[in-house]
């Protein structure tokens, strides 16, 4: 008990260094800086291409929703849940270890001698899809829903509701997550650049815009591009590269995302167009447990026949019947769940339940 013990005070303390660290050191790998960038970009991008172009540029919680992110994204993980995870990630391999007989999950793993580029894609895809089935079991659960109406209980769309969250989701989405990426030996946290990309991605799904397929084709084979571009050597397609052949492949992957990756791009990625029916206020009796689960990948809600996308959602209520009584502030919002005696669970039903 001692060990675990001094493992969560060193976690605590570690992620209070790491954090100040990256505040006070601007870096190309720095999450708290990214979070930054990546919010502007779509900032700019909702002012100066905006989908829904009556809608305020500081929408209705634009504030509000700005807390969330840092929170979410920082504040909550220096508060408790960083220095609780390294307890559980030890805690887990123990077992692994009593139970086999010694055996090191993490140092045996076959994945270790994967290109990075394969660990990249794999943990994104099955992050991804266990984050899926998460999701709807956010809905599905009357306990887990009265937690998750917080995020839907924004009423005017944009990149920033993308954190909007109550922070017990935090503890449902990487204590289920866990087990099957430690399994892979992906490990609790996050490779950089998926961690970067789902969060751009979100942004997207979130905001206030809308563009062609044919242009997410291509900025998604680009990054693709990128890769192969930088691994010629290792995937044995060219002996010598040189700058203008990575630009040939570069070039090359984007006239194929366009052209070719385009037209299935809503098949395979989420979208605004797609997320915005999530949110929903009114869905149909056979739905009321939601729709559009994908959080980035949209592929997982055509296989299982939750993908629902009637028409243009561009204008549709957002939110929750009872979300008129439903509490404004960051405080009140994430009390929810615990206090009964102020807040009753049929006030804020979930959607469309009878």
């Amino acid at each position: 008990m001692n060990k675990y013990l001094e493992i969560f005070i060193e976690g605590y303390k570690g992620y209070a260094g790491y954090l100040y660290q990256e505040i006070t050191n601007p870096s190309f790998k720095n999450y708290f800086y990214w979070l930054i960038l990546v919010s502007l970009f779509f900032f700019v991008l909702e002012v100066v291409i905006p989908w829904r172009k009556k809608q305020q540029i500081f929408r209705k919680d634009f504030w509000l929703d700005g807390f969330y992110m840092f929170f979410n994204f920082f504040l909550f993980s220096l508060i408790i849940y960083n220095a609780a995870s390294d307890v559980i990630v030890n805690l887990f391999n123990d077992v692994i270890k009593g139970l086999s007989g010694g055996f090191d999950l993490q140092a045996l793993n076959p994945m270790n001698s994967w290109p990075m580029w394969l660990i990249l894609i794999t943990g994104f895809i099955v992050r991804d899809f266990v984050q899926w089935w998460i999701h709807r079991l956010l809905h599905k659960s009357d306990f887990l829903w009265q937690f998750h109406q917080v995020h839907h209980s924004v009423e005017e769309m944009g990149f920033a509701a993308h954190l909007r969250y109550h922070w017990m989701e935090n503890i449902v989405y990487r204590s289920f997550e866990y087990i099957p990426l430690a399994l892979l030996g992906i490990g609790l946290h996050d490779f950089f650049i998926i961690h970067i990309f789902t969060l751009a991605w979100g942004h997207y799904n979130h905001s206030n815009i809308s563009v062609s397929h044919r242009v997410t084709g291509g900025i998604l084979a680009a990054l693709i591009g990128l890769i192969i571009s930088q691994n010629l050597l290792d995937f044995n397609l060219i002996e010598n590269p040189t700058m203008m052949s990575s630009l040939l492949v570069m070039g090359f992957s984007v006239l194929l995302g366009i052209f070719v990756l385009g037209p299935i791009m809503k098949y395979i990625f989420n979208s605004p167009e797609m997320h915005i029916w999530h949110h929903s206020y009114e869905l149909p009796e056979e739905r009321r447990f939601g729709i559009n689960f994908g959080l980035t990948l949209s592929v997982w809600d055509y296989i299982f026949k939750t993908a629902y996308i009637p028409f243009s959602g561009k204008d549709i209520r957002l939110g929750f019947p009872g979300i008129e009584k439903f509490p404004s502030t960051f405080l009140k919002q994430n009390i929810l769940g615990f206090n009964k005696k102020e807040y009753k669970s049929s006030d804020f039903d979930r959607i469309n339940k009878d």
